[in-house]
């Protein structure tokens, strides 16, 4: 039986793909903020913030005592905010970049163990170049980081694979938190999940543009 680790799986996106691998006999681990969202869907649930980065380790190595390895690996947490850059405070600052990119670096460093050697690593990232707009520095800046971070950490990998999935906008709470209208064509996390999927399986690596 193969085996997914979602960080984020009590997102829209992350929530998706768990459903999805279940219903195809993967065996799921989830993590998220709270297990109380997923615990219905993933039997496998763990809890960790990743801006507190022990609780980060501590899901790890929990996933560790249940699992031998992962196959297929996804960073699905995010968050947004829409805050001009004269009135961003640090606080709000350091939260976004916790979400997008600092706690994509530590879920992976913590993970490390459980990847197997051909596991497929997917980060969530976002169409960057569209997203340059008032109120998103922090939001964008971060994606950016992440797109980055990825990029290089594909070139570092001998055998495992690593995607970046750049998704247009997505029908999901995340748009409650932005004062932009939800495009007609928003893809669905379902649709996302199953373009992941696809890409998994047709053995994608690099950046992959969802539109």
């Amino acid at each position: 039986m193969k085996t997914a680790m979602i960080w984020g799986a009590g997102g829209g996106i992350g929530r998706a793909l768990v459903e999805k691998l279940q219903a195809e006999a993967w065996r799921v681990v989830g993590v998220s903020r709270q297990t109380d969202p997923i615990a219905d869907l993933a039997p496998l649930a763990f809890a960790a913030d990743v801006s507190q980065p022990h609780t980060v380790e501590q899901a790890a190595y929990a996933a560790g005592m249940e699992v031998e390895s992962v196959d297929l690996w996804v960073y699905a947490i995010g968050d947004i905010a829409s805050t001009r850059v004269a009135q961003l405070t640090p606080g709000e600052w350091a939260r976004l970049r916790n979400a997008n990119l600092d706690g994509a670096y530590l879920a992976w460093l913590h993970s490390q163990p459980l990847l197997a050697p051909e596991a497929h690593l997917i980060f969530i990232g976002a169409i960057t170049e569209r997203l340059q707009l008032p109120g998103l520095s922090a939001y964008v800046a971060a994606k950016a980081g992440l797109a980055a971070f990825a990029e290089v950490l594909g070139k570092e990998q001998r055998r495992q694979r690593v995607t970046l999935v750049r998704p247009a906008a997505v029908n999901t709470p995340f748009w409650e938190k932005v004062p932009f209208k939800l495009p007609p064509n928003a893809l669905t996390p379902s649709t996302v999940a199953d373009r992941i999927l696809a890409a998994h399986a047709a053995g994608h690596k690099g950046v992959l543009d969802l539109t």
